[in-house]
């Protein structure tokens, strides 16, 4: 069976895990857990537009989890069907960059393709943070400024509350010499963010609005 669960979708169904764990150990009303059984059982269903009986027999057991070692064994299982983000190296990630000079690259080797949604990481001494998504099947960089609000706010990506920063781009404006500025608060962690990340919505709005 190929991989058919995206990142944000696994985060997800890890969400759906944890919300059956707390309804078993807090309720006993058996009508209310079949119901909350019931319910995340087709939310986690319904992340996929069609699934095929296998893949839906891999993921059916997410109805029986009642305690964390059941939903780690349940995870561990399906991580293995989770879509691996585009394979990249440094000569793919400089054509995304091709005005940033002195590139400062990710340490690809030391990321699971499997748990990114995108790819994130900072240039300290530049005090810049570059983006790699993927946005109508292609790989897309955005790269800016990046300045820690320090103290945590909302994620203008995962929409959690972590600790954040205004992350600024420049662009050319219409006059000559002029440029525009645009930019949102993110996570300081991009790993932390692509961990939080349970839908790919919010990620392609912040996208195509930086780059629009």
């Amino acid at each position: 069976m190929e991989p058919f669960i995206r990142n944000d979708q696994f985060n997800f169904i890890k969400y759906q895990t944890q919300i059956l764990i707390n309804g078993h150990a807090s309720v006993n009303d058996t009508g209310v857990l079949n119901a909350l059984k019931s319910l995340s059982s087709e939310k986690v269903m319904g992340l996929f537009e069609e699934l095929s009986e296998e893949q839906k027999k891999l993921l059916s057991p997410v109805i029986d989890i009642k305690e964390r070692d059941q939903a780690d064994a349940f995870l561990a299982n399906i991580k293995e069907y989770v879509i691996p983000f585009k394979s990249l190296t440094e000569q793919s990630i400089k054509k995304l960059f091709p005005k940033a000079k002195k590139l400062k690259m990710p340490a690809l080797e030391d990321i699971d393709l499997r748990e990114v949604s995108y790819l994130g990481w900072d240039d300290k001494g530049t005090n810049r943070k570059y983006i790699i998504s993927v946005l109508d099947g292609k790989l897309t960089g955005i790269h800016g400024t990046f300045k820690p609000l320090g103290k945590k706010g909302i994620c203008a990506i995962c929409k959690k509350l972590e600790d954040t920063g205004m992350f600024l781009t420049e662009t050319k404006g219409t006059s000559l010499g002029t440029y525009t500025k645009k930019g949102n608060y993110i996570c300081q962690d991009s790993q932390r963010c692509n961990e939080n990340l349970n839908s790919l919505e919010q990620l392609h709005d912040f996208i195509k609005r930086l780059k629009g």
